[in-house]
Formats: C-alpha cells, structure tokens, sequence
C-alpha cells in the first residue's frame, strides 16, 4: 500500500452538552464526549457483559455551530472523522490526550426532535464538513 490512512467512524451518544470556544477571527470550535458500547456474553458465566467507550469530539466552525444548535445530551449521532493526538502542559505537567476531528455528522436521533409537536422534516439531514477536500478528492470515478 502506497499511502496511509487516518479514518473514524464511530456511533454513539453524547455524554454531555456541546461546549463552544469562539475566537476572534469568527471560528468557532465545539467539543463534547461520545459514549461508544459493546454488549457481550461472558462464555463461562453467562453473563451479559457491557463495556462503554468514551470518545473526545472535536466540530469546527459551520459543524460547530449547527452542533451547538441541534444537539444535546443522550441524543445518537453518526460521524466520521480523523483521530488527533495532541499535548499540552498543567501546572507544569505535560498531559495528552486523543481527540476525534470530525469530518462528517449524521445527527440519528435528538431530543429536541422527539420534543416537537410536530416533525415536518421526518429526519435531520445529514452534515458534512467539507473545508479539508482536495483537488484529488474530487475525481470522477466510476465507483
């Protein structure tokens, strides 16, 4: 294989409201945790199993905002994204985390959708943020 690639696709619920950080220059940067699961049965016990995975989320600008608009706590969401590791520094101490950029959202189910009276647009569109393509991106392939 010629190249790498760096791609996340992951489903899950938000763990918490959408934080925004806005700076100058009109970007706009949201974060929130994604709660991934898996249920398993335990093959000696019997046992049904569940073990949750938590995933830092990182939205930009246009995603960002349509994000802090639509989404909130427990609602599902489809996205794809890159995974990013970065470090920073507290009192002193060098810290590292692992965040996922998102590319594209899908927004599967959200609480201010099932709160409203009536639903006209049946389901959310699909989001997608698409500064980052490329000129090789944009081929006309059959497939």
């Amino acid at each position: 294989m010629a190249g790498t690639i760096n791609k996340v696709i992951l489903i899950g619920h938000l763990g918490d409201e959408v934080k925004m950080y806005r700076f100058d220059e009109g970007n706009a940067v949201g974060r929130f945790p994604l709660a991934t699961n898996e249920t398993y049965t335990n093959r000696q016990t019997g046992e049904r199993v569940s073990n949750t995975d938590w995933h830092n989320i990182v939205v930009r600008n246009k995603l960002a905002e349509i994000c802090e608009k639509y989404l909130s706590k427990g609602d599902k969401v489809y996205l794809e994204g890159r995974i990013k590791n970065r470090q920073y520094e507290v009192e002193g101490q060098k810290r590292y985390t692992t965040e996922i950029h998102v590319q594209e959202m899908t927004f599967l189910t959200t609480k201010k959708e099932l709160n409203t009276p009536t639903n006209q647009a049946g389901s959310q569109p699909a989001v997608q943020n698409n500064t980052q393509h490329t000129s090789s991106e944009d081929d006309d392939l059959p497939f």
